[in-house]
């Protein structure tokens, strides 16, 4: 009789389920692998949209939802969030007692979800780790999580190597590629007549999908530059303007009112969509021009679409990015450039058939297959790899 191994994973946004939900599927699936799924943070607060209830639709089976108290985006209310969320993942983990528990990325209830592990000696394997963001605060808490890991999942080589570089036994790291971008291979895209549905608006000739997250570190300059960015998008003609809501981040709090102030003055050509969900989200890029903002899916997933995607300022600074992606500081010249470029025939037609940093094949079963085969015994132990 096989082992069953007892794994925790933590989900705390609609972002990191959409990029784990096929390999969470196959967990749940899988005779040597018993799947406890922790939600928490974004996925319980109706402000953003309530998206476990994604996550029950998909039939995947929710162990326990954890909510972390948010009075506010200010960095001291994250701050107290972040302990709240430490003694309460430090509770729950203490009755589950997994072998492992799997984390994605760099968010503050991840950093949480990570420190209750490591004081409880329970081995820890992080996805994602090695890139970079300068211009936010995750960058600092993704590193982190990579120095409390026991084993990685890298999306590229020049991530694997820089976590070599950090003091990572290589033997742990392994470069499987994105998650996310494997998605893309099996979802089943909406018509434009099912995405008009959901959404309940008349999709244009011409549409753009909008994403505006804040700097967490720096003068802030994104959050004051933002109703310039709006007003210029307003110019636009016959172009729909599809926004989605802001990570909780500090400052996100100010971006959610100055979009939803300018939906409710411009109904005839936007619409604000709190959570989109992965599949009406990226069935939505096929019917739209340009991909408009600073979330990661601009980098790591759209360039599969071989479509356009302006990323603003220096929240993606250090991220590997595709030909598609354009580059654009945070000033209304600079922006209005970008959007001229990212929309001009010549652009789309060079990044037709470009090849997606990110891609490989058979991720989530790479992923399942290695999860199987560790040996957990006395693991949490780590020396710096290197000199």
């Amino acid at each position: 009789m096989s082992f069953k191994k007892n794994i925790c994973v933590i989900s705390g946004s609609r972002a990191d389920y959409g990029i784990m939900s096929k390999l969470l599927r196959k967990m749940q699936l899988s005779k040597n692998i018993d799947l406890k799924l922790i939600v928490t943070c974004m996925h319980l607060i109706p402000k953003y949209g309530n998206t476990y209830k994604e996550i029950l639709k998909d039939k995947i089976k929710i162990y326990k939802k954890i909510p972390i108290p948010l009075e506010s985006d200010k960095i001291k209310n994250i701050s107290k969030a972040t302990g709240v969320g430490i003694i309460k993942y430090t509770e729950i983990l203490s009755n589950i007692k997994p072998d492992l528990v799997l984390i994605l990325g760099d968010r503050f209830e991840g950093l949480a979800f990570a420190v209750a592990s490591l004081f409880l000696k329970i081995p820890i394997a992080h996805i994602h780790g090695g890139e970079s963001t300068y211009a936010s605060i995750d960058d600092a808490i993704r590193h982190s999580i990579t120095k409390m890991s026991n084993y990685h999942f890298v999306s590229n080589k020049f991530y694997k190597n820089r976590l070599k570089r950090m003091g990572e036994d290589p033997k742990k790291i392994f470069d499987i590629g994105s998650l996310g971008v494997e998605n893309l291979k099996t979802i089943n895209f909406f018509k434009k007549k099912e995405i008009e549905k959901k959404l309940n608006t008349k999709l244009f000739k011409n549409n753009l999908l909008i994403t505006f997250h804040p700097e967490t570190i720096g003068n802030g300059k994104l959050i004051k530059n933002i109703e310039s960015f709006l007003n210029h998008l307003k110019k636009i003609k016959d172009t729909k303007l599809i926004f989605t809501a802001p990570n909780v981040d500090m400052g996100s709090n100010h971006i959610f009112k100055k979009i939803n102030i300018f939906v409710k003055l411009n109904p005839k050509n936007t619409i604000f969509v709190r959570s989109l969900g992965q599949k009406l989200y990226f069935s939505l890029i096929k019917y739209c021009n340009l991909v408009v903002g600073n979330s990661s899916s601009g980098i790591i997933e759209i360039p599969s679409f071989g479509k356009p995607s302006i990323n603003i300022g220096n929240r993606q600074l250090g991220r590997i990015k595709a030909k598609s992606v354009i580059d654009c500081k945070i000033n209304l010249k600079d922006f209005k450039f970008a959007l001229k470029k990212g929309l001009s025939k010549s652009f789309n037609k060079k990044i037709k058939k470009i090849k997606n940093p990110y891609y490989k094949k058979n991720t989530s079963e790479q992923l399942i297959t290695i999860l199987k085969k560790l040996k957990l015994n006395n693991v949490t132990g780590k020396k710096f790899y290197g000199k």
